[in-house]
């Protein structure tokens, strides 16, 4: 189960709750499609919990995780052969793909296969192949797209047809977040990327310039969240992520050891699904 990384899948279901809220906004009758939204969820667990695995492989094989801080993963720390990792990794995208194929099926919408295709490849080789962009500081854009931008205005499509400007505020705010969180782990891990060679864009910025950006990242979450709640007051709900976040920024900028920030991470990752839960209620109220 620790490859599957579970503090990391709050991050799944933020851009799905929020996408499917724009989508009941979208919608002339209202109408909440909740087949449509659980394949959709499932879609979005389903890879995020391949791409978890993919890392854990590549990483371990690659020695990446050697001297890692963090939770140990099972490729680096031998504890299960490398290739039954990948046999995983890549069941949990084909469970993905199957998912994906359902909205499909059901929607009409047959372009977004090679949506689901980019979105498996672009998992995949995040840091696997022979030049993974996560290792050459392009990981957050990654998660920006796909786990903010993608996840949720792809969601609001396939049960609307339609992209309310409120969906697209939604998905930039869910890809901050996961940003945020991914920072977090980088900060974490940013003298063993170092050593292993990994130039994640926390080692390009430095600690200093990480935390600035991970504090901007969730400030400008919560900024649009208080934009959105001019028109729709409800939105200010969205302050109550902040129970979690708070913590996690004081962290950020006074832990001691690295270990500390495994916290902040999952307070972050927390944080993220009770930000999408109001903010998609504001849209439905």
């Amino acid at each position: 189960m620790g490859a599957a990384r579970l503090r990391t899948l709050p991050l799944a279901v933020t851009p799905v709750v929020i996408g499917t809220g724009a989508a009941v906004l979208a919608d002339v009758d209202r109408q909440f499609h909740w087949v449509i939204a659980l394949f959709c969820l499932a879609v979005s667990v389903l890879l995020q919990i391949g791409v978890n695995f993919a890392n854990d492989y590549s990483d371990g094989i690659r020695g990446t995780d050697d001297l890692r801080v963090g939770p140990a993963r099972i490729t680096g720390s031998k504890r299960v052969p490398a290739k039954t990792v990948l046999i995983v990794a890549l069941t949990f995208f084909g469970l993905a793909a199957l998912a994906g194929l359902a909205i499909v099926i059901r929607t009409g919408q047959w372009w977004m296969i090679a949506v689901g295709a980019l979105c498996i490849v672009a998992a995949w080789f995040y840091t696997g192949g022979r030049r993974p962009y996560g290792y050459n500081a392009l990981g957050e854009v990654f998660v920006f797209v796909f786990f903010g931008l993608v996840a949720t205005l792809g969601t609001t499509w396939v049960q609307a047809l339609y992209l309310p400007q409120e969906a697209w505020f939604g998905a930039v705010a869910a890809g901050f977040l996961a940003c945020a969180v991914l920072l977090a782990n980088n900060l974490r891990d940013i003298e063993q990327d170092r050593a292993a060679g990994k130039r994640t864009l926390s080692v390009i910025i430095g600690p200093l310039g990480t935390k600035i950006l991970y504090t901007l990242l969730v400030a400008a979450a919560y900024g649009i969240a208080a934009f959105i709640a001019l028109l729709y007051p409800i939105a200010w709900l969205c302050f109550f992520g902040l129970v979690a976040v708070g913590p996690a920024i004081a962290i950020v900028w006074s832990f001691r050891v690295p270990r500390e920030l495994v916290t902040a991470l999952a307070l972050t990752s927390i944080s993220s699904p009770i930000y999408g839960i109001f903010l998609a209620w504001s849209f439905v109220g």
